[in-house]
């Protein structure tokens, strides 16, 4: 037991791994020193090290550097941990402190700030005199470590920082527990993992991108088609199905599986599975993200609607992009016009409902966010075909009716439906009219009025 609670000890502390890091450099200093010593500091040339003054200013910049740095790297991992704490769980904690990299990352900036000043207090002279060269290179070669290890630094940290990244984090150390607590189950005689036509997802996370050609030519060669299970974007647990082997035309009838002419190994490797989702081939992870971040500013505390019209233009922009454009099947062909790969793809409705749905559900009481709606809705069916208006009267029928729930007043109510394309700033009800001389008494005219003539 108090074996164990060393090895708990060890694992969970900060500060071991950073200190035997100085130590190791301790070690390194005084043997490369005994090393210049014993060969009379000729191992290594003053041409290679410089003069005794310059290894001197050398190691004194290397020595202040690496305090800042040891000092920089030590708040950073203070404020991961502070926003983890605030913004995710209290709980993650534990799982941060006992990041290796930080750890390394510390041990090593602090060893070679020891292996720098152990090694200045034996330089002897000015110009003239005794310089280790030894001690000086391997300073040298920590340094450059150091420099490496920084960026490396500042990049695990951003991604140590981001909601995937502590996700990820506890969720592999997690999964590393459990296979090897639990024993593997037999495979069953029946299910995804013993079904040949099905080919499963190597690892967890989600599908960032798919090789649609070389699976098109993979299925071409097997005389088979592919269905891809998983829509792009979507997460996928290790082991789950990621494709479904179907029967190709010409062999319906044979009695041997599809599955069997392919490798499933080099099948799965043709869809990259990423540790989040990627705007490289989907579309509507942008609006995901503009979403968010529309939702995220009308609510408490931040309460910012302003935030949201901003997002709810680029929404509108990217629905008026897409409302004139056909949208892709999802079947894709060989040169024969073979059906080889199907794959479930997002829809003109699914589009309007990621766009507009939650931010309707949350901006209901909030009459800029209501009118930069109705002004976004009413522009896209002026473009859109016929046969994709029904998506967007759901949204202006479902929005009329969240209006008249969180507004009792009649005006408010009509307030909050008029059509405004900067929330409150240019609708018909808050600017003045346009008036046309054209010889004739000067007429009114407002948005949407039929101009005379």
């Amino acid at each position: 037991m108090r074996l164990t609670r060393f090895v708990h000890a060890v694992r969970t502390s900060l500060w071991l791994v950073p200190l035997l890091c100085i130590l190791a450099g301790v070690l390194m200093a005084l043997g490369t020193l005994s090393l210049d010593r014993r060969s009379g500091y000729t191992l290594v040339p003053q041409s290679v090290t410089g003069t005794p003054s310059d290894a001197q200013t050398i190691l004194s910049v290397f020595a202040t550097a690496m305090a800042s740095l040891t000092s920089l790297v030590l708040t950073v991992t203070l404020v991961v941990v502070q926003l983890a704490m605030g913004q995710f769980s209290p709980r993650i904690v534990a799982a941060l402190l006992s990041d290796r990299f930080s750890q390394l990352a510390i041990g090593l900036f602090g060893a070679t700030f020891v292996v720098a000043v152990l090694t200045l207090r034996e330089i002897r002279g000015s110009d003239t005199g005794t310089v280790p060269g030894v001690s000086v290179l391997l300073t040298y070669l920590l340094m450059v470590a150091s420099l490496v290890t920084l960026i490396l630094f500042v990049h695990h940290s951003g991604q140590t920082m981001r909601a995937t990244g502590l996700i990820d984090l506890v969720g592999d150390r997690t999964r590393d527990l459990i296979e090897s607590s639990f024993p593997a189950a037999p495979r069953p005689a029946t299910g995804a993992d013993a079904d040949p036509d099905v080919v499963s997802a190597r690892e967890p996370g989600s599908v960032v991108r798919v090789d649609r050609a070389r699976l098109v030519a993979a299925a071409r060669r097997a005389d088979c088609v592919l269905e891809l299970v998983p829509v792009v974007g979507d997460f996928v647990p290790g082991g789950a199905p990621l494709f479904r082997v179907h029967p190709g035309p010409r062999r319906a009838g044979d009695g041997a599986g599809p599955a069997a002419r392919l490798r499933a190994e080099e099948i799965a490797r043709l869809v990259l599975v990423g540790p989040e989702r990627l705007h490289t081939e989907d579309a509507s992870y942008g609006l995901r993200k503009l979403v968010d971040v529309a939702e995220r500013s009308i609510a408490q505390p931040f309460d910012d609607p302003t935030t949201t019209l901003q997002a709810l233009h680029r929404l509108h922009d990217l629905l008026r992009q897409l409302a004139v454009r056909p949208l892709p099947a999802g079947e894709h062909r060989d040169e024969d016009g073979v059906v080889r790969l199907v794959e479930r793809t997002l829809s003109w409705d699914g589009y309007v409902r990621l766009a507009f749905d939650e931010i309707r559900l949350a901006g209901a009481a909030s009459p800029q966010v209501t009118r930069r709606l109705c002004a976004a809705l009413q522009d896209l069916k002026s473009i859109a075909p016929p046969d994709r208006h029904a998506p967007l009267d759901r949204q202006l029928r479902l929005l009329t009716a969240a209006v008249h729930r969180a507004y009792e007043d009649e005006e408010d109510i009509a307030a909050a439906l008029t059509p405004d394309a900067e929330g409150i700033g240019s609708g018909a009800d808050v600017t003045t009219a346009v008036r046309l001389d054209r010889g004739t008494p000067d007429a009114d005219v407002r948005p949407g009025a039929r101009i005379p003539g």
